[in-house]
């Protein structure tokens, strides 16, 4: 039963690693080509030289991607070169494979076209990496900063995608490279909203002399788990439990009215939380 479980897993994330890789394609060469724009990493430089020589894409972001896989394997490990590898080289592929979207590309206007070339390149870039995959380029150097500095993967490659974004503006103009930006700006959001979770969770501490009371409303009405944890007052030095609790976005106001409800002086901080992982999320 376990082997099972690992195989459907395995299945699971390679099946997400593909669509992904295929969404990201599709979108570059039905957005972003058609309208003379470029994206960030190896294939923007690949795009770059599509422009100047019409090199193919895909086999120019493998080519690319080759040295980076050496700086994978020996600060990601083995396990995470295997994925890089296995979505380079489907990306790559998928990029050749839907050149034939550039003949349909649905918009004239180019800020539409970087608008949702960013949106569908985040949402392919942001699966394969939910995914705990790759499609090599800065993505790898992403993995890299959120790995040992914690940064968020969007914004890191969004500020090495700038550079490129640059180089782009004195080859073909202020305007591609204005519009660019855009796109990569759009790309690295819904990146992380989609590693994140658009379904947001909210952190509550409340401060109250009445937590047991309101914790034990929480857990018949609201049924999430709560936590109690020692606070003590600087000034007052007045010793109380503090009620924490992690809640959907939906049951924010219920808990709200619940806290008042014992005690309209109690105190709240409401925080978000990307993520949540355990019992009952």
């Amino acid at each position: 039963m376990l082997q099972i479980n690992i195989l459907k897993n395995r299945a699971f994330r390679y099946t997400g690693i593909v669509i992904g890789c295929l969404i990201a394609s599709s979108s570059i060469n039905l957005f972003l080509v058609p309208s003379h724009l470029l994206t960030g990493g190896a294939t923007g430089v690949a795009i770059i030289f599509y422009y100047l020589f019409g090199w193919p894409i895909g086999a120019q972001t493998f080519l690319y991607n080759i040295p980076l896989l050496f700086a994978s394997y020996k600060l990601l490990g083995k396990s995470y070169t295997v994925d890089v590898v296995l979505g380079t080289v489907i990306f790559s592929f998928c990029l050749d494979f839907t050149r034939f979207l550039n003949a349909y590309a649905p918009l004239n206007d180019l800020m539409l076209a970087a608008i949702f070339g960013g949106v569908f390149n985040g949402i392919g870039y942001g699966l394969v990496f939910r995914m705990n995959g790759s499609t090599g380029g800065v993505d790898i150097i992403g993995a890299i900063v959120k790995k040992y500095w914690s940064f968020h993967m969007g914004g890191a490659i969004f500020a090495m995608n700038t550079c490129i974004m640059c180089v782009a503006g004195f080859l073909f103009g202020i305007a591609p490279a204005m519009l660019t930006l855009i796109s990569m700006y759009v790309n690295s959001q819904v990146t992380d909203k989609v590693i994140a979770g658009f379904n947001k969770r909210k952190a509550v501490l409340i401060v109250s002399t009445r937590a047991e009371e309101i914790a034990e409303e929480i857990l018949q009405n609201v049924h999430r788990g709560v936590t109690f944890l020692h606070g003590q007052g600087a000034y007052t030095k007045n010793e109380r439990n503090v009620v924490f609790v992690a809640v959907s976005l939906t049951q924010v106001a219920k808990v709200k009215l619940i806290a008042h409800n014992a005690d309209p002086h109690a105190f709240m901080i409401i925080m978000s939380a990307n993520e949540v992982l355990g019992k009952g999320f």
